[in-house]
């Protein structure tokens, strides 16, 4: 099992992403600052498992703005196993020269500053920051936006039954959507910002869309049984 680092004193980054404002629950959802995260890791497991990249991809006003995205590898303690690296194709080589993820997190956290964090099957996401940031005594800042659970309530609507969560892919299909290298943190992420505001578009039929009636949207996702 790996052994925690010890706590490091707060940064610049940690301190203002602390200190940024996030989009309140009543302002429409293009108003808001949106981050769509996604990790990829040797496992899945976050107890024992580490992450080896990250993708964010900002969206403002309803739009992403590519020139804003980030990508960062890092090393892992361990590096991953055989049959991992041949899901992301991230190889010993390739994390050989990157840094630990505490020394990119200053990165992360000031892409995610004053934004809500969107993820598609955000479980993953939600369990393996919410360490990283422990370690710099730091929690994660708004409820993370799974596409996923918005998918659900989208196909539920739309074919008259309970839906299924869907793969990312899967869920790029049914939108129309372009797939950006699966298995690949930016490349996923970048999907799943598309997916968002494509889901948006669509629920948005039903009336006003705000930040808040995304999260309620969710939580009724989480309650239904297919």
């Amino acid at each position: 099992m790996r052994l925690g680092r010890p706590a490091r004193p707060r940064s610049r980054a940690a301190e203002a992403y602390l200190a940024a404002s996030l989009p309140g629950r009543r302002q429409g959802w293009r108003e808001a600052r949106w981050a769509v995260v996604d990790l990829e890791t040797t496992g899945l497991d976050a107890a024992r498992d580490e992450i080896l990249s990250i993708g964010i991809v900002p969206i403002d006003g309803g739009r992403i703005r590519a020139g804003a995205m980030l990508e960062r590898l890092a090393r892992p303690e361990r590096m991953p196993a055989a049959d991992t690296v041949r899901i992301h194709g991230l190889r010993p080589a390739d994390l050989a020269g990157a840094p630990p993820f505490d020394d990119v997190l200053d990165d992360v956290l000031e892409a995610l500053a004053g934004r809500l964090p969107v993820a598609h099957w955000a479980s993953v996401e939600r369990a393996f920051l919410a360490p990283a940031l422990r370690r710099r005594g730091l929690r994660l800042r708004g409820e993370i936006l799974d596409t996923a659970l918005l998918a659900r309530i989208w196909l539920s609507e739309r074919e008259g039954r309970v839906a299924p969560r869907l793969q990312l892919g899967a869920l790029a299909a049914q939108l129309g959507l372009p797939v950006h290298r699966p298995h690949h943190a930016l490349g996923d992420a970048l999907t799943t910002a598309q997916a968002l505001l494509a889901l948006c578009s669509h629920l948005e039929r039903r009336g006003r869309l705000t930040v808040g009636t995304l999260y309620a949207l969710q939580e009724r996702a989480r309650g239904e049984r297919p």
